[in-house]
């Protein structure tokens, strides 16, 4: 199948998970996880109509760039991004998803505030502690959100998580349902500099659970794109 194909099936199943949960297609942000995939498979992507494309690895993501590869839709940056690699990243994408720490919060806004610019950006969450992977624990989230009001050139605009791999979907389901509701919980609270507009979780094996369970924004790799080649 083509890329486009892949994306129309993939619209298809994220319109049927949107129902489950009260909610239509064009509530769901698809988000074309592009490692990679070189710049003509990603304009093939935007093409199909993918709402945005994310990068994991600034390398790949600034040769991209100068191949002109994201015309005609947002960039995201969906990886682990150390802080000396900050001052590549911001102003470059419309949105930071992976800001996992209050250190690296704090590089972005003062990359940001030196351009003129705020940044958006997703506060990344650990949801299964796992010592493998970046993000804050779900008990340290107010602290970076207290943190993100107090400084000047940067926007939270909701949360992040890539829960443990699992084959038991009532497994995904439980880690799904808790960033669920830690996204609720800080809905109804007031924190200067944070909105909680996107709830971005679920990726090519568990995104049409991740919706049922309340995500508005997924990233989907394989599936758009076809597995990677790691050797």
């Amino acid at each position: 199948m083509s890329i486009a194909d892949n994306v129309r099936a993939i619209r298809e199943q994220i319109a049927r998970a949107a129902e489950k949960s009260g909610r239509g297609a064009s509530d769901i942000t698809l988000v074309a996880a592009a490692k990679m995939n070189d710049a003509a498979r990603v304009r093939e992507a935007i093409a199909a109509g993918v709402d945005a494309v994310g990068e994991n690895r600034v390398q790949e993501m600034t040769q991209k760039l100068a191949e002109g590869a994201y015309t005609g839709a947002p960039l995201h940056f969906i990886g682990h991004l150390q802080t000396n690699k900050v001052r590549e990243v911001v102003g470059k994408c419309g949105l930071i998803e992976s800001v996992g720490s209050v250190r690296l919060l704090e590089a972005i806004s003062a990359r940001a505030a030196t351009l003129g610019i705020t940044q958006d950006v997703l506060i990344e969450v650990n949801i299964g502690g796992e010592e493998s992977k970046s993000g804050v624990a779900p008990d340290e989230l107010s602290q970076i959100l207290e943190k993100a009001a107090a400084v000047s050139a940067v926007k939270v605009l909701g949360l992040m998580s890539i829960p443990p791999i699992s084959d038991k979907n009532d497994a995904n389901c439980n880690f799904f349902d808790k960033m669920f509701n830690l996204f609720i919980d800080i809905q109804g609270k007031k924190y200067d500099n944070v909105s909680m507009r996107y709830l971005s979780m679920g990726m090519s094996d568990s995104f049409c659970a991740a919706i049922e369970a309340g995500a508005n924004m997924v990233r989907i790799g394989s599936s758009i794109f076809g597995a990677r080649n790691y050797t």
